[in-house]
């Protein structure tokens, strides 16, 4: 009889443990959603802020070639769910998205040579709306740690 109630305990102790797994996993699985979510708005972004760059900066080709070119490599990523199960496609992922906060950074320290860019209010909206995005990438890529 003790090793029957033993038995129940265990098999019920491990019913517990299962959905607890269950709402872990999908935690996670939110979490990378959001990451996701977060990097997809900032790459949406920039084409505006090269275009607003471009008007006033046009001679800087090669800054804009190369925001350019890191956002179409983004692109060129499949970006699912499931790509953090896949660690080689993860690590270019990341790879992809370093490359494009260089590029971004170094765009946006050329802007500071141009006065009346830097006075532009498309310019500054959209400088705004990325730095808010840059910290929501980062909150969202915490949570994810966390999860």
């Amino acid at each position: 009889m003790r090793i029957l109630w033993m038995f129940m305990l265990t098999l019920l102790l491990s019913g517990c443990g299962y959905n607890t797994f269950q709402t872990n996993d999908e935690q996670i699985k939110a979490s990378w959603a959001e990451v996701l979510n977060q990097y997809q708005r900032r790459a949406d972004l920039i084409p505006n802020l090269v275009n607003t760059v471009k008007g006033y900066a046009g001679h800087e080709k090669e800054v804009l070639l190369g925001v350019t070119e890191a956002r179409a490599k983004v692109g060129g990523i499949q970006a699912t769910p499931e790509l953090i199960n896949d660690p080689q496609a993860f690590a270019r992922f990341q790879t992809a998205q370093g490359e494009l906060t260089s590029a971004l950074s170094r765009l946006l320290v050329v802007t500071e040579n141009y006065p009346q860019l830097k006075a532009d209010q498309n310019f500054r909206d959209l400088q705004a709306q990325l730095e808010g995005t840059e910290n929501r990438v980062t909150v969202a890529r915490n949570r994810y740690i966390k999860a």
